[in-house]
C-alpha cells in the first residue's frame, strides 16, 4: 500500500473503546501526505491559456505577468504525459483553445481504455480487501480510486469516487474532512465554485463538531480562497490573514501566491495602522517580498502617501490579477477598489483641494481626474463634491454621531416594519 493512502483510519467502534479512553485525533493529511491531484499550479497554468487565448492579457502584459513563452507546450505534455495523462481535460482544452498540432481522438481513445482498466484493477484491489482484509484496507483502496479518477478521469467521476470514500461506514470525522478537501480541490480544479463551496461548507460543519487544529487552519485557507471566488474578499481577507504564520497547503497554492491573495485582500480593508504592523512589516511577508516585487511596491506607495507610484504600482498588478484563476473574475473590482482607496486617503487629509494640485499628485490629467472622482461621488464611494467652476473638490465628512443615528434610525425603521408583518401574520 502506498505512504499516500496508508495514514486512512476509521472510527473505534464503542465495544472496542473502555470508558476510561482518551479520544483519538489522527493526523491531519497536510501539504506533504495531501494527494497531490488535481494539481493546482496546473490550473493556474490552464488559466493563463485561456487568458491568453481571450485576449485578456495582450504580449507586453503576459510578460510582465512572468508567463512563459512555450506555455501551451508544457501544458500539453503535461496533461497527456505519464504523469496525469488526463483524455477527458485534453479534449476540453484542444476544443476551447483550438490546438492543431494534438493528440488524435484515437490516441485519446486508447487512454481512456487504458484508464477503464486502470480503474477495474482498483476495484478488484477493493472486493480482495473486502474479502480478506480490514476496514482499513477496503478505505485505502476506495481513496486510491478516488485519487486516481481526480488525476486522470473526469470532475464528474471523481467527484462520485470521493462521494464513495466520504459515504464509507466507520470513517472517521477527521479523514472525512481530508476527503472533502480534496475533493474541493477537483472542483475548484475544474471551475465548479458552487459544488466546491458546498463540499467546504461540509468540512467546517464536521471541523466545527471535532476537527483538529490543523485541519481547521487548512480549510481557512480552502474558505478563503472559495470566499474570493465569490467576491466575499472582506471575509476572505480575515481568514487569510489569519493563516499567515501558519500556512500549509502547498497542494492548493504556492506560499507566495497565498501572501499575494492575504495582501490584496487586506489593503481594501485593513485600517493604516494594522496594514503596516501586519502587512508592510509582517516577517512572513517580507521573507517573500523579492518574489512579490510588484504587489510590495503598491501596498508601500498606499501606505507611504506616494499616489503617483500608487498609480503606477496598480499598473503593473492588473496584469497580475487578470493571469491568477481566483482574481481574474474580479479584477475589475478590485482595480475599482483600490482607485477608490487611494482617493479616499488622499482627500481624508484635506478639507478642500485643487483638482490641478490632486491630479499632479496622482500623475493623472485633470479631465480623467474629474470623470473618476464624479463617477465615485454620483455611485456613494466618495464624500466629496467637485467645483467645476472653481476646480476645486471639497470634502464632506459626515459626522460620527451623525451618520450612527442616520444608521440607528434606518435600522429602527427596518425593524418596526418587521413587527408590523409578523403583527398581521399573528392577527391571521
Amino acid at each position: 500500500m502506498s505512504e499516500e493512502t496508508s495514514s486512512m483510519d476509521v472510527e473505534e467502534t464503542p465495544e472496542e473503546t473502555t470508558t476510561t479512553a482518551v479520544k483519538k485525533v489522527e493526523p491531519s493529511a497536510s501539504a506533504e501526505t495531501a494527494s497531490k491531484y488535481p494539481d493546482m499550479s496546473l490550473a493556474q497554468r490552464i488559466h493563463r491559456l485561456v487568458v491568453l487565448h481571450s485576449k485578456l492579457l495582450n504580449e507586453d502584459e503576459a510578460a510582465a505577468a512572468k508567463h512563459s513563452k512555450d506555455l501551451t507546450d508544457v501544458v500539453k505534455k503535461e496533461i497527456a504525459g505519464d504523469d496525469v495523462e488526463n483524455p477527458s481535460l485534453y479534449r476540453h482544452l484542444k476544443s476551447t483553445l483550438q490546438w492543431e498540432d494534438a493528440l488524435s481522438e484515437e490516441e485519446l481513445k486508447s487512454l481512456d481504455d487504458k484508464h477503464k482498466e486502470t480503474m477495474e484493477s482498483l476495484e478488484k484491489k477493493e472486493e480482495e480487501a473486502k474479502e480478506s482484509a480490514g476496514d482499513m484496507e477496503v478505505l485505502d483502496a476506495k481513496l486510491e480510486q478516488a485519487r486516481f479518477a481526480a488525476k486522470s478521469l473526469s470532475k464528474d467521476e471523481a467527484i462520485e469516487a470521493y462521494d464513495k470514500v466520504v459515504s464509507l461506514p466507520k470513517l472517521s470525522s477527521g479523514k472525512k474532512i481530508d476527503a472533502l478537501m480534496e475533493c474541493s480541490r477537483v472542483a475548484s480544479f475544474h471551475g465548479d465554485d458552487k459544488k466546491n463551496a458546498e463540499l467546504l461548507d461540509q468540512a467546517t460543519k464536521l471541523a466545527a463538531d471535532g476537527g483538529d487544529w490543523d485541519r481547521r487552519n487548512r480549510l481557512k485557507v480552502y474558505t478563503a480562497l472559495s470566499k474570493i471566488l465569490a467576491r466575499d474578499i472582506k471575509g476572505a481577507a480575515a481568514l487569510l490573514i489569519d493563516c499567515i504564520a501558519t500556512f500549509s497547503c502547498g497542494e492548493l497554492c504556492s506560499y507566495s501566491d497565498f501572501i499575494v491573495y492575504t495582501i490584496i485582500s487586506n489593503i481594501l480593508h485593513l485600517p493604516r495602522t494594522e496594514l503596516k504592523e501586519k502587512i508592510i512589516d509582517g516577517p512572513e511577508i517580507l521573507s517573500v517580498k523579492n518574489d512579490i516585487p510588484v504587489v510590495i511596491r503598491l501596498v508601500n506607495a498606499l501606505y507611504d502617501c506616494d499616489y503617483k507610484a500608487y498609480l503606477h504600482a496598480m499598473v503593473d498588478v492588473q496584469p497580475i490579477l487578470v493571469a491568477d484563476r481566483f482574481l481574474q473574475p474580479h479584477s475589475g473590482y478590485i482595480m475599482r477598489e483600490l482607485h477608490v482607496l487611494g482617493y479616499k486617503q488622499f482627500l481624508d487629509s484635506y478639507k478642500s483641494v485643487t483638482l490641478e494640485s490632486m491630479a499632479q499628485s496622482f500623475g493623472v490629467g485633470t479631465d480623467f481626474l474629474d470623470l473618476q472622482l464624479s463617477r465615485f461621488i454620483a455611485a456613494g464611494r466618495l464624500t466629496a463634491k467637485i467645483d467645476k467652476f472653481g476646480g476645486v473638490v471639497e470634502t464632506n465628512r459626515p459626522d460620527l454621531k451623525n451618520a450612527q443615528y442616520r444608521d440607528m434610525i434606518q435600522q429602527g425603521d427596518l425593524l418596526l416594519n418587521r413587527i408590523q408583518k409578523l403583527a398581521r401574520v399573528v392577527d391571521l
